[in-house]
């Protein structure tokens, strides 16, 4: 077996080291520094090798798909930071809040649109849990409803475009990122859906879960009401078709899209006059920091990947994934679960750079469409987000949640929500053609 077996000690030390809370960057680069002198004292591993990585430090720097994580960062955080979110949401409330259930329909095309402008799921829940939340119980929503609707809702922007996810999917798979977003969108829309019909399915069979806003309250009417949902609808509905309309018809890369979207919302800041120098300053903040942290695991990972691989202990998974029962349906059902698994103890991007290393070349060799592959893995992330007793879109509602939501509720609402995205996840898997079409329309139209 040579010195695999070093490779596998180097895995399961990594991921042990992991597991007691020590940040993710040095983990990789801890483990990789350990057994890189164990693998050099046993003569495995040449420190010659280690002279690649400047090359791939380098090369990471100047890749053009990675600069549109800053600008899509940058995008959401005005946007959050502004009070346009919170606008959409209150104006599209008072629209809808009339039919039964016309809130809860209200927070989920909220969260879609949301998810098409900032990518950032962390801002999405925690903005809808503090506005929407207290209303929908006020007005005797069902709690658990409530929050799972949230909680759903808020975490689809890790899957409709422009997402983060996306971005760093589309690097380490090695697939364009603009064939990412095309082929990500329908499955997100088909999430979307399954929630409001899932919402509309309740207001006829439990009613009591899903009140309507009372009809004495006194909110805008008429030309008042029309001026007002324009102006909170409008604005980001045309910042979303600049963004990606500009990638879909071809008329600017991602990251090209990314920079026009980042200044478009500036603009909607300057034009709500809340473009001020704290506003840009805290939004410039969180994006250095989400970036730094991204770059940081990248260096690290690379680290990690040189050892590994020098070792043999990418081709020992590669030839483990490849040989499953079943071959591409084994190997399917094995690294979705495997993704699920480790969603529900790690960030996106720890997965990203963990997992998706080693079921890639499996992937390759066994022939998958690696657009639809990837998609398949970021539906998997959105479920795995969710998922009780650890789901990162649970912790960030509760953060923000009234005292009378307990944790346990919390936990419960998410449930009908997975089994929802377990279902869309199986359509995926089942109709390629849910990821394809729109890549397969785009091409058709780009050769016409």
């Amino acid at each position: 077996m040579g010195f695999e077996w070093l490779a596998i000690l180097m895995f399961a030390g990594f991921f042990i080291i992991l597991m007691t809370g020590y940040p993710v960057a040095f983990s990789f680069a801890g483990t990789a520094i350990i057994f890189g002198l164990i693998g050099w004292g046993v003569g495995a591993f040449d420190p010659n090798r280690l002279l690649l990585l400047p090359n791939l430090w380098f090369s990471t720097m100047s890749n053009f798909t990675l600069l549109a994580i800053p600008y899509f960062v940058f995008l959401g955080a005005v946007l959050e930071k502004s009070g346009i979110a919170e606008e959409l949401l209150e104006a599209l409330g008072i629209v809808m809040g009339r039919l039964r259930g016309g809130l809860a329909l209200a927070v989920i095309v909220v969260g879609t649109l949301l998810a098409a402008t900032t990518g950032v799921v962390a801002a999405t829940v925690i903005v809808m849990g503090m506005l929407s939340l207290p209303v929908m119980l006020r007005y005797g929503y069902d709690k658990q409803l409530a929050s799972g609707v949230i909680i759903a809702s808020g975490t689809l922007a890790q899957l409709i475009p422009p997402s983060l996810v996306l971005v760093i999917l589309s690097d380490q798979i090695g697939v364009s990122v603009g064939d990412l977003f095309l082929g990500a969108l329908i499955p997100g829309l088909m999430l979307s859906g399954s929630y409001m019909v899932y919402v509309v399915a309740l207001a006829f069979f439990q009613p009591e879960k899903v009140p309507a806003l009372p009809a004495d309250l006194a909110v805008p009417h008429g030309k008042a009401l029309i001026q007002r949902v324009v102006k909170a609808v409008l604005p980001p509905l045309l910042l979303i078709f600049a963004v990606l309309g500009s990638i879909f018809f071809g008329l600017a890369t991602p990251t090209e899209a990314g920079a026009v979207g980042a200044v478009g919302a500036c603009g909607l800041a300057a034009l709500n006059r809340r473009l001020t120098p704290k506003l840009l300053r805290d939004s410039a903040h969180s994006t250095a920091a989400i970036t730094a942290l991204v770059l940081m695991i990248l260096f690290c990972s690379s680290l990690f990947g040189l050892v590994f691989d020098a070792l043999g202990g990418k081709t020992v998974i590669t030839d483990l994934l490849t040989d499953l029962p079943g071959g591409y349906g084994g190997f399917l059902v094995v690294s979705n679960i495997i993704i699920f698994i480790l969603g529900a103890f790690l960030e996106f991007i720890e997965i990203c750079f963990i997992a998706l290393p080693l079921l890639v070349p499996a992937a390759q060799a066994l022939g998958l469409d690696m657009v639809w592959f990837g998609v398949i893995m970021a539906v998997n992330l959105q479920t795995a987000f969710i998922s009780p007793p650890v789901g990162f879109s649970l912790f960030y509602l509760q953060s923000v949640a009234p005292k009378e939501i307990s944790t346990a509720e919390i936990h419960r609402s998410a449930l009908p929500f997975m089994v929802l995205q377990v279902v869309v996840l199986l359509i995926v898997i089942l109709f390629p053609q849910t990821v394809r079409w729109l890549i397969d329309l785009s091409a058709s139209t780009s050769v016409a």
